[in-house]
């Protein structure tokens, strides 16, 4: 299953990064992307500065705005759109996937209505089987990884030949995959954190210090694994690089696109304030703690700090209250 060349849908950040991380294990890489103008510049200048400026993308990479082009003799398929447009997106790429390719996911997030993980909406428009997407999750931060600083990945499936096969398309010197084949642990990881992210942004925009960040990771572990357990997730899963790496990654770097925006609403600022500021870049934990809020209730999973970000961001209630609720809660054992 060695592949050889590979579409990436989507130029924003994170998906720009993948391509080079592909390049640069030796990959032929094309991009689509959906402005006419960034794919302009990654084919003829080899950067793409609305996302990662002052980033140079190896040669191997190119782009186009026609998504046939992207896709012709594609062994691997790598979906690079935010989570609540993935499934749009894929209905109109359906009937141009190859249909050997290997669909890969880097999308984390739970989605509104259907509450269905990034793989359950891939299997939906595209008919394959949940379990043989491959799917992207741990501590990687596009900017950090785009300046060839180390870091690593889990990369999960199913069938672990297809994990394989991604694992060495993608290994180099600066960017080490690991295979995993709890697809449920790693995607709820990647979702979860990014609303754990919003806390601990809104933490410091507060003004708060290291104890509160670490007790918002720890118990933001804790009701993830929680939500994990109710779905058959392996409770392993969230002690590596999809659990509490992505978790300790997303919460504590300005990077972090979650984290900002959170932080922005701790000091007071509004949510139209926020997302202006965030350049049009997508903050998934605001839409993710609604859906990820709603599955935990369907499954009867106590998620506090979800509950708490989604009445700030959908309710309108102020940090510094919910805050306190918080810390009012009725006292419990710690694994209770």
């Amino acid at each position: 299953m060695a592949v050889q060349r590979v579409a990436v849908l989507g130029a924003g950040s994170w998906g720009t990064t993948f391509a080079k991380i592909l390049a640069d294990a030796g990959r032929e890489v094309t991009m689509w992307a959906r402005r006419s103008e960034v794919a302009e510049e990654i084919r003829l200048r080899h950067t793409n500065s609305a996302y990662l400026p002052g980033v140079r993308l190896p040669r191997r990479v190119t782009a186009t705005d026609d998504a046939a082009v992207a896709l012709a003799g594609a062994q691997a398929v790598v979906l690079a759109v935010p989570s609540q447009s993935l499934r749009e997106n894929l209905t109109e790429w359906r009937e141009l996937l190859p249909g050997d390719a290997i669909l890969v996911s880097l999308a984390k997030g739970v989605e509104l209505g259907t509450l269905k993980r990034m793989s359950e909406v891939v299997s939906d428009v595209t008919g394959v089987r949940p379990g043989d997407v491959v799917v992207v999750s741990g501590p990687n931060l596009a900017r950090e990884i785009a300046q060839e600083q180390p870091a690593a990945a889990v990369l999960a499936c199913a069938d672990h030949e297809k994990a394989v096969a991604i694992q060495e398309a993608s290994f180099n010197p600066y960017f080490r995959p690991y295979t995993n084949t709890d697809v449920v642990g790693c995607e709820l990881g990647g979702a979860c954190k990014n609303v754990i992210a919003l806390s601990c942004g809104m933490a410091a925009g507060l003004g708060f210090g290291a104890n509160t960040m670490a007790t918002l990771i720890t118990r933001g572990l804790a009701e993830t694994a929680r939500l994990g357990a109710a779905l058959g997730a392996d409770p392993l899963t969230f002690a590596g690089l999809a659990g509490v790496g992505d978790l300790v990654a997303t919460c504590s770097s300005p990077l972090s696109r979650n984290r900002t925006f959170g932080e922005r609403i701790g000091r007071g600022e509004s949510m139209e304030a926020a997302r202006a500021a965030q350049g049009g870049q997508v903050a998934e934990g605001v839409s993710s703690c609604r859906s990820i809020r709603e599955l935990a209730h369907r499954l009867g999973v106590d998620m506090p700090i979800t509950d708490a970000m989604f009445r700030v961001c959908h309710e309108g209630l102020d940090p510094g209250t919910v805050g306190a609720e918080l810390l009012g809660r009725k006292q419990k054992h710690e694994w209770s």
